[in-house]
């Protein structure tokens, strides 16, 4: 494991609706798990049962502290010119509710969801189970739709449904459900964009696609669910929501998959009520941001946007595919009026990212980590406070 000590801090008085909150000072550091193309996608669990997260992804799970390798599958090994893997992104959850953290693996769009029931610490490859042949859009996610403390896999279908995926009691563990009606935007196999969150203020989460949002009503069964027709831009990656100036409603960001942009969609409603998003550009010097997240890295409560270019996403052939493989954390500040800035920080520029971006405590120490999978490897990015003096 290589470890490479990147800083990259400010110390910062960030103001926060009218009140300013100092924030850490942090330093990242790069150890890199893997150096072979063989997954884009990454998860995180105490696979073992030792009290400590480990790192799950592709074909492997990195036993903590020392990250030691252990295969789930067989291991295949991808030529980054040819293609792509067959592990687009990857999940944690306990599906048989054992008690032991289970691994889902979605495969290239419009092919195979699986998952990986964990062997309890038994030797040899995890048992694999397909509970859907047809997983649809490129970023797949999970979410707790029905507030019941148990997330699901949300995602479209090859009959144009946006389907979710509840799990119960009874196998084979997937309750699936639709909740669009058939011909749905978001649902083609090679689909950009996909995210949740409350937008209408009701307190339930919503599904959100460029093309617009499905409204959660208060029985969630009660399908199809109303699709509210908008405009969230261009072609993205994970969609996030926040009340990003503060005024009251969740605002959407996004980020290009395959070109230049990073966006906050504003959102607006007019005198009937009716919800719509004015877009802001936040950057367009880097492309092919096809992994995102939403997480307050700094400690000024306010969340931070992860994101980087994702390596060789077309072989190189998308705009600015040959460009440093770059990894920002765009920091949220406000200023006097609530208006939202972002302020840019280098994390690394030569390993990019995949189809994810988890950022997550995986050391315990408080500090938000970052775990990517691309084309150049699997890396475990350690957040490090730097004190004064």
């Amino acid at each position: 494991m290589k470890s490479i000590t990147l800083l990259m801090s400010l110390l910062l008085l960030v103001a926060c609706g009218g009140s300013e909150k100092q924030s850490k000072q942090i330093s990242y550091k790069k150890n890199i798990l893997y150096d072979q193309f063989v997954t884009e996608g990454i998860a995180t669990g105490d696979v073992n049962h030792d009290g400590l997260l480990d790192i799950m992804s592709g074909p492997f799970w990195f036993e903590a502290p020392d990250w030691k390798r252990h295969e789930i599958r067989p291991v295949k090994t991808f030529d980054i010119t040819k293609g792509w893997s067959d592990s687009f992104l990857n999940f944690s959850l306990d599906v048989n509710k054992d008690g032991w953290i289970d691994f889902v693996r979605i495969d290239f769009p419009g092919t195979g969801a699986y998952w990986y029931e964990n062997p309890k610490n038994e030797e040899g490859h995890w048992k694999e189970y397909l509970f859907d042949s047809t997983a649809c859009n490129e970023s797949p996610m999970m979410a707790d739709l029905d507030a019941d403390g148990i997330p699901e896999l949300i995602f479209g279908s090859g009959n144009k449904e946006m389907k979710w995926f509840r799990l119960t009691d009874n196998t084979p563990y997937w309750e699936t459900n639709a909740l669009s009606a058939t011909g749905a935007p978001g649902t083609n196999r090679f689909s950009h964009g996909l995210g949740h969150g409350d937008i209408n203020g009701d307190g339930r989460e919503d599904v959100m696609v460029i093309e617009g949002w499905w409204e959660a009503p208060e029985d969630r069964m009660q399908m199809p669910w109303k699709f509210h027709k908008t405009s969230l831009g261009e072609p993205c990656s994970q969609m996030h929501t926040y009340d990003f100036d503060a005024d009251g409603d969740n605002d959407v960001i996004t980020s290009s998959a395959h070109n230049y942009g990073i966006w906050w969609h504003e959102q607006m409603k007019d005198a009937s009520g009716e919800i719509s998003f004015v877009r802001h550009l936040i950057d367009s010097t880097f492309s092919q941001t096809h992994g995102a997240a939403l997480v307050d890295v700094n400690m000024d409560g306010l969340p931070d946007l992860i994101t980087g270019k994702r390596f060789f996403a077309h072989n190189g052939k998308d705009p600015g595919g040959m460009d440093p493989q770059v990894i920002y954390w765009f920091e949220l500040k406000r200023d006097e009026n609530n208006k939202p800035t972002w302020v840019r920080h280098l994390i690394d520029d030569s390993s990019g990212v995949g189809l994810q971006v988890i950022v997550e405590d995986i050391n315990g120490d408080g500090l938000k980590d970052i775990l990517i999978a691309n084309k150049k490897g699997i890396f475990y990015f350690e957040c490090e406070e730097v004190k004064e003096g």
